[in-house]
């Protein structure tokens, strides 16, 4: 298979403003040793898309449109959030700004605790799964952006455990390890998260 003509120029804009989503890409594609520059959109002064869709992927797909569009260059979009099944799925989409304020992540972990609280039964655990879904798009109105999907499943806690990761790390319980996903290193938790899972597919796409 040929080389995408997009990937010879090295350089991928990443439709994010999200300090803690930059650094675990930054993290992702050093260990993955992919040869692509990745160029956070604050670095070209552009805003965050509005998001309007009603899944991830379109999600993904709009704010990937928008940062190439802006800037000219081919972008990657990450929309990623975690679905509890027992809320229908909530936050979803949501989740960055599940309990009002986009990226208070303090305030979203209380929501979240506090909605589960009527479903908490004689200490039968809670089915949750961190949702991340790529979009590649080699320029603003590509046709066909590229999808790449990961699904990490586990449990949500009844309290927070752990310092490391950002949004809902701390409430993600993972039983074969009996850590959260808070207390695994960032190395550790891009081997098996969905954002790790959807970058394995995005690299193999590459060869």
């Amino acid at each position: 298979m040929s080389t995408p003509s997009w990937l010879t120029q090295g350089k991928l804009v990443l439709a994010s403003n999200n300090k803690g989503k930059i650094a675990e890409f930054e993290h992702l594609f050093q260990q993955l040793n992919l040869p692509i520059e990745i160029i956070p959109q604050g670095k070209l002064d552009i805003e965050d898309a509005i998001e309007d869709g009603l899944s991830f992927v379109e999600n993904a797909i709009i704010k990937a449109r928008h940062a190439s569009k802006l800037s000219g260059k081919p972008a990657i979009a990450d929309d990623s959030g975690l679905c509890v099944p027992i809320l229908s799925g909530a936050p979803g989409i949501y989740s960055a700004r599940y309990a009002g304020e986009h990226g208070n992540d303090t305030a979203n972990n209380e929501k979240l605790l506090a909605d589960l609280i009527p479903f908490r039964k004689n200490g039968e655990s809670i089915e949750g799964m961190f949702v991340c879904v790529l979009a590649l798009v080699t320029h603003a109105e590509d046709p066909l952006p590229q999808i790449f999907q990961g699904i990490w499943k586990g449990e949500i806690l009844a309290a927070a455990r752990g310092e490391n990761g950002f949004g809902y790390d701390p409430l993600f319980w993972l039983p074969e390890l009996n850590l959260s996903s808070a207390e695994l290193s960032k190395t550790d938790k891009n081997k098996i998260s969905h954002r790790g899972q959807a970058m394995q597919l995005f690299k193999a796409s590459l060869s």
